[in-house]
């Protein structure tokens, strides 16, 4: 059996035939340019000045490309996954699931957080946000630990439950994987590995820090079991309901919680470049659109098919981000080095996968 590189039956996705690779990304220019501008009629609205609107627009643009930057292990799991789903689920991932993820996660999400945070109201945190953008950004930058416990945990057993798999026949950095699929047997391994990682970490901070730090890791935990659990359950439902059916609200709920840890250390890490709720909003919403238009590229093109080992890439990414979220409960970490280190390990899966098609070519048709 081979571990996800399966291209979907009919061409591409929901049966639709391969379309040129830009076409793939028309919405993705529309919502830039829609962004873009909005980000200079807000800065002159903020500013007056043609140099302040310049720079607000500079920090949309550098936003975006923080968020596309970050999110590349994101589209590929997320097409890892999406390829498996019914088309009815994978239509409502890419409607439903995008505005989810632009408005939920880049807007709704801050605010969230403020309003537990501050034990305010939604229109004060928003009225917050835009009078005392100050204050917001402090509110958010303390609420970065118990975040990045719960989405380093998350990551990290999604990232391990790859690795974890008997059945995975593809092995990219062969003596670990071997190594680890060997060991996918006794129950519990990825969930043990976590929560030692997690006591490593929460040891080097003192007792109120590592106290958040421990509870926040633990609540990542239980969401990934609870997301797999209830996954797992609803689609079985749906099988018993149609034949045959797979993939359908488990896989579309657990999609959802896994764009949101992907978001979490985009959004935080947004704030320190700006303070401006809704210049976050427009920066990081033009990225998502890209995750979702690769997202679909990479489904219908089969390239998950046509590179063996560029899952692996992003899997081996997702781990890296995980750790790199623990560590940022003790020092900073700028995410231009979460970005870069992510893509550079794509990068290498990538041509790993070309190296071993040029060798194989009977195998790659």
């Amino acid at each position: 059996m081979s571990h996800g590189n399966e291209p979907l039956m009919g061409g591409g996705l929901n049966g639709q035939p391969v379309r040129p690779t830009l076409k793939y990304f028309t919405w993705a220019f529309i919502v830039t340019a829609i962004g873009l501008a909005l980000g200079v009629v807000l800065g002159w609205q903020m500013t007056g000045t043609i140099g302040g609107t310049l720079s607000i627009f500079f920090i949309c643009a550098v936003l975006a490309v923080l968020e596309i930057s970050l999110s590349f292990d994101n589209a590929i799991v997320n097409a890892n996954k999406l390829k498996e789903m019914t088309p009815v689920w994978q239509r409502r991932f890419l409607t439903w699931g995008i505005l989810i993820a632009v408005f939920g996660m880049r807007i709704v999400f801050p605010l969230l957080i403020v309003v537990i945070a501050a034990n305010i109201g939604p229109w004060q945190a928003i009225v917050l946000a835009a009078a005392r953008p100050e204050e917001y950004s402090r509110i958010m930058h303390d609420a970065h630990l118990p975040i990045a416990a719960f989405g380093g945990t998350f990551l990290m057993m999604v990232g391990l439950s790859f690795f974890f798999d008997h059945e995975k026949d593809v092995h990219w950095v062969r003596w670990l994987e071997r190594r680890m699929q060997r060991y996918a047997t006794i129950r519990g391994i990825e969930v043990a590995i976590v929560l030692v990682t997690v006591l490593i970490f929460s040891s080097f901070l003192d007792t109120y820090d590592s106290e958040v730090f421990f509870g926040a890791a633990i609540w990542g935990l239980l969401t990934f079991l609870l997301v797999e659990v209830v996954g797992g359950l609803l689609d079985s439902s749906q099988e018993m309901l149609h034949a045959g059916a797979k993939g359908g609200l488990g896989a579309f709920l657990y999609l959802e919680v896994l764009d949101a840890s992907f978001s979490f250390d985009g959004v935080i890490g947004a704030f320190a470049l700006t303070q401006n709720l809704f210049i976050i909003a427009i920066g990081l919403g033009i990225g998502a659109m890209y995750v979702r238009s690769m997202t679909i590229m990479l489904v219908e093109k089969g390239t998950l098919a046509q590179y063996r080992y560029l899952e692996h890439g992003a899997f081996y990414a997702i781990i890296a981000l995980s750790v790199i979220m623990f560590c940022q409960s003790l020092v900073h970490i700028p995410e231009v080095i979460t970005g870069l280190g992510g893509a550079a390990l794509i990068g290498v899966s990538l041509w790993s996968s070309i190296r071993w098609n040029r060798h194989n070519p009977a195998a790659e048709g």
